[in-house]
Formats: structure tokens, C-alpha cells, sequence
């Protein structure tokens, strides 16, 4: 939306509405350009002059919501904007109407910006004038049908509410969604900084890095020294030979890096820093200065904040301080948690799946701190690094083992939080371990429905009474189903067994040999009975 303001000598409006009609028929930017929107408003203006308010929009005007072409699209660059002021100006002036003066041109973007430029024209309670050709088709039963007819229609009214409504309109047929023509770069140093070889760094980087781009820079607290010098650069993203730039984060990056390298070519030791790792003032939104400008004190603690800061170039040290602060105790805790891991991996105490759960956990987050670690020290934004798989083991277990292992985490858990002292600390370790606590959880839990899917047929191949086992889970089970190992190394349960052992040598003969007949009858039946064919002996050959 391209706005102009002229100083018209005293006139009337109806001779205004004659002449931009006529340049309706014409075009605007270019002979044949009819199907633009427009509107005025004619008011009194200053030493008894007449003021004319006049908006364009020069954004593509869809034929229908269907429509994504855009080639009706002006470009907001000096030389179409002079093109369409000579029009206007020719246009005023055949018609009998001189231009006194024109006021700095303004621009406005999107349905929103449209419809204020709308609500701007109202000075005084003046009438706005609404020429356009976007229609909305009715249909019985179904919403509104927006479409670009042939007639045109105009509308003129006072009326704040009918102009939004009209500006929503005109808006939805607006293809708003265009690339930039400019971009606005910031390069900024610290206060103590030489001016003059920071301006000169400023100029090498942009030669060199914009070579065939138009752009303009202003250097803003060139003289006080008690602020940081900065450069504002304008630079326009269509090169000379036609080819668009579309920066984005990495690029952004790597424009940082180039100027640090060409301010230390100055003597100048700058590091590439993000505006929050300056700690400069914080950005103000164009919503939050015209809050603060409408509503002054009366508006929300933090615009006021964000605003006075800007304006007097406060820096955010304190808030930076206190998310580095955050930053350290979340460094902190996770190397608790691994710690509390690596403490249970190598605790043989400890029954052997918490053991070996506790290694593999502690190595996976060891190698994923250390990745997001590295992300944050190459300037790559850590939410956007895509995880990584980290094996755990699948051996079966059983319902007794899952609840032992999940018993020694939490224990260790509590313990380990207890020895905290600071209360933010613990509350941040506690919730880290909330979260390790519901992945062991779940993988616990896995591994004990994996042993329930076995079947029947293969419990019944495996020895209930067996005492040896091939894994760690195995000694688990046994332990914590009070099987006495007899392979153990414990002098205690040696003595316990050889005791009974005596004790039931101890026992009477009668139930001696009933016991020892038994076990004779157990072993008849288990030798199995063969029968051995000989040739008989010859004791009498004469036969």
C-alpha cells in the first residue's frame, strides 16, 4: 500500500474526485493499469490549503482466492514511486488543481496496514472516497464468493466500522505474500571501540559481501562514546544482474563471522555475537511502540519496559545474566543425573539390571549432551538438531526384576536429591529424573512383556530349579526368587548347606533306609535294564 499526501491549493472535492477518476482510466504506474485499488480523502489542509490523502494499492489484486499469479505487482522502489507521484501530479494539473507540496511518502503492508491507512484518512471527520473493482458475489445458503469484477464501485463514507469492513474486503483479494524488496541489517559493536576503523570494517564488509546490491548505511552513537556504535544498513535483496537473495538463518551466521573477520582486519576484536549475547537494548515491535505511544504509563508493564529500554538504550544484562544462570543449572543437574547413572552402572550391589539399564542410559545422554553441547558452540540452534538412537538392551526379564531395578533408581534418586542444598538446583534435578524415571518405565516394561509373549512351551523347557544361567538377568532372577546358588564363593551359605546336609545324615536308621530305599528304587528306574546275549560254554566238545 503506497501512501501520498499533497498541499493542493483550495479546491473542491468534487474536482479531486474528477481527476483521479480520469487517472483511473489511464493507470496509475503504466497505460492499461485500471484494476487498482484506491482511495482519497479531501480535508482542509494548512494557510488555507487544500490536503489531499491518497493510498494505492500496489500489491497484486487476485482475480479470485484461486488466483496465485502476481503480475500486477508494483515494487516499492524510488523509481516507480516517482513514476506514479509525476502521473498524479499531471493528472491534478490538467484538471486545474496545483500541488503546493507533497509529504514524505509512507508505505503499508497487508489487509491490516490497508484498512489503517483507511482509519488514517479520517482527519477531521473527513468523508474517504473507496474506488475498487473487488466484489463479493452472494450465495443463498454458502459464504460470500470474492471476486474481481469489471465494473468498478465506489463507496464514500465516514463510517469507522463500514471502512473496516470494506478494508477486510479489498484485503482478502490483496496477495500480500511477496518476497522483500529491501532488508534491514544491523552491525553493531562494543562501546570502547574505535569509530572510525569500526565504520571502516562496516564499509569493507558490505562491499565486499553486497557486491552488486544497491544498499545505504547510517552509523548511529558515532560521537558518545558511553553507547555502542551500530550501523543500520538498507539493502536491497535484487542484484544488478536480476538474481534475488534469500537470506536465512545461516546465512545470517555466517554474514556475523565475515564482519568479525574483517574488524579484527582493523585491529577491532570483535566476536560473532547474536543481539542477546550483546546484551543490547531488546527489539521493540511496531504493535508494542504504538501501544506505548497510545496508552503511554497505562500500558503493560513489559512494553513500557521493552520501550524505555530502547529508548534509552538500556541493555539487557540482567535478564542475560539470570538465563545464564538457568543455563548453568541445567548443565549442572544433567551432570548429576549421568553421574547418579554411572554410579549405579558400577555399584555391584546393585542388582545387575539396574546395572546394566543405568550404563546404557548414562552413555546415551552423555553422547546426546555432548552433541546439543556442540550444536550451541557452532551457532546451530539445539532444538532443531534431529535426535540421535542409542541401543538398550532387550533381554527379557520378569516382573520381580523391573521392580527391583526401578526401586534402586528411585532410591539413588532421592538420595542424590537430598544432598542438594540449593532449592532450584533440586527442583531442576528432580524434574530431570522425573523424565528418566518414565523412559526407564517404559523400557523396563517392555522387556517384561517380551518375557510374558514367550509361552508356555518355552518355561516348560527351561529347568525351574536351574542355578545357572547365561546373563546378569538371569542371576537377577534367581536371587530374587531366594534360590540358593550353590556355585557361590560365600562361606556362609557354604556352612548353611553342609549343615543341613548333616542334619538329615543325623536323622534315624529307619528313616535312613527308607530313604536310602527310595533313592535306590529312583535309580533302577533311571539306569535303563539291557540284556546281554553270550554263546554258551563248551565243556563237553564230544556233544
Amino acid at each position: 500500500m503506497l501512501r501520498l499526501t499533497y498541499e493542493l491549493e483550495s479546491t473542491d472535492r468534487d474536482r479531486v474526485a474528477h481527476a483521479l477518476s480520469s487517472l483511473t482510466s489511464e493507470g496509475f504506474r503504466n497505460v492499461g493499469d485500471t484494476d487498482r485499488t484506491y482511495a482519497f480523502s479531501v480535508s482542509e489542509g494548512v494557510k488555507g490549503q487544500t490536503r489531499l490523502n491518497l493510498a494505492l494499492v500496489i500489491a497484486h489484486e487476485k482475480r479470485d482466492r484461486s488466483d496465485r499469479s502476481s503480475d500486477n505487482r508494483i515494487a516499492a522502489e524510488i523509481d516507480d514511486v516517482h513514476a506514479i507521484d509525476s502521473r498524479v501530479d499531471k493528472t491534478l494539473r490538467a484538471e486545474g488543481i496545483t500541488p503546493v507540496s507533497r509529504y514524505p511518502v509512507e508505505f503499508s503492508s497487508g489487509p491490516k496496514g490497508f484498512t489503517a491507512a483507511l482509519h488514517a484518512m479520517q482527519r477531521r471527520g473527513a468523508e474517504v472516497t473507496l474506488s475498487t473493482k473487488t466484489h463479493i458475489e452472494e450465495r443463498p445458503g454458502k459464504s460470500g464468493r470474492y471476486h474481481q469484477s469489471v465494473a468498478r464501485r465506489e463507496l464514500r463514507t465516514s463510517d469507522h466500522k463500514q471502512l473496516t469492513a470494506e478494508g477486510k474486503i479489498v484485503g482478502a483479494l490483496m496477495q500480500t505474500r511477496q518476497p522483500r524488496d529491501f532488508m534491514h541489517l544491523l552491525l553493531s559493536g562494543p562501546a570502547n571501540v574505535d569509530r572510525d576503523q569500526f565504520v571502516l570494517a562496516g564499509r569493507d564488509f558490505l562491499r565486499k559481501q553486497f557486491f552488486g546490491h544497491r544498499y545505504a548505511y547510517a552509523v548511529h552513537n558515532r560521537n558518545d562514546l558511553d553507547k555502542h556504535p551500530h550501523l543500520h544498513v538498507i539493502v536491497g535483496l535484487r542484484n544488478s544482474s536480476g538474481k534475488m537473495l534469500n537470506p536465512n538463518v545461516r546465512d545470517f551466521t555466517e554474514w556475523r563471522t565475515r564482519f568479525a573477520e574483517k574488524a579484527r582486519e582493523r585491529g577491532i576484536a570483535i566476536d560473532r555475537q547474536k543481539r542477546v549475547e550483546r546484551a543490547g537494548p531488546p527489539p521493540v515491535k511496531r504493535w508494542e511502540w504504538e501501544m506505548f505511544q497510545r496508552m503511554g504509563a497505562t500500558a503493560p508493564p513489559n512494553v513500557v519496559e521493552k520501550v524505555i529500554s530502547k529508548l534509552r538504550d538500556t541493555p539487557t544484562a540482567p535478564k542475560l545474566e539470570e538465563a545464564r544462570k538457568r543455563f548453568d543449572q541445567t548443565q549442572r543437574s544433567v551432570r548429576r543425573v549421568i553421574q547418579m547413572l554411572e554410579g549405579i552402572a558400577k555399584d555391584r550391589s546393585a542388582p545387575s539390571t539396574a546395572r546394566e539399564l543405568s550404563q546404557d542410559l548414562s552413555i546415551g545422554l552423555r553422547r546426546e549432551y555432548e552433541r546439543l553441547e556442540t550444536a550451541i558452540r557452532e551457532g546451530r540452534d539445539p532444538t532443531r538438531e534431529k535426535g540421535e538412537e542409542h541401543m538398550l538392551r532387550s533381554t527379557p526379564i520378569s516382573a520381580a526384576q523391573a521392580k527391583a531395578a526401578k526401586e534402586t533408581l528411585a532410591t539413588t534418586a532421592i538420595n542424590v536429591a537430598a544432598k542438594i542444598a540449593s532449592p532450584s538446583d533440586r527442583s531442576i534435578f528432580e524434574q530431570a529424573t522425573k523424565i528418566i524415571g518414565k523412559v526407564v518405565g517404559l523400557q523396563l516394561d517392555s522387556r517384561v512383556a517380551k518375557n510374558r509373549d514367550r509361552g508356555e512351551a518355552d518355561r516348560d523347557k527351561r529347568p525351574s530349579d536351574g542355578l545357572e544361567t547365561k546373563s546378569a538377568a538371569g542371576r537377577d532372577h534367581i536371587a530374587e526368587q531366594g534360590v540358593v546358588n550353590k556355585s557361590s564363593n560365600n562361606r556362609s551359605v557354604d556352612t548353611a548347606r553342609i549343615a543341613r546336609s548333616n542334619a538329615e545324615n543325623d536323622r534315624p536308621e529307619t528313616d535312613r533306609s527308607d530313604r536310602e530305599r527310595q533313592n535306590a528304587q529312583q535309580r533302577d528306574r533311571e539306569i535303563p535294564k539291557s540284556i546281554k546275549l553270550r554263546p554258551p560254554k563248551d565243556r563237553d566238545r564230544s556233544r
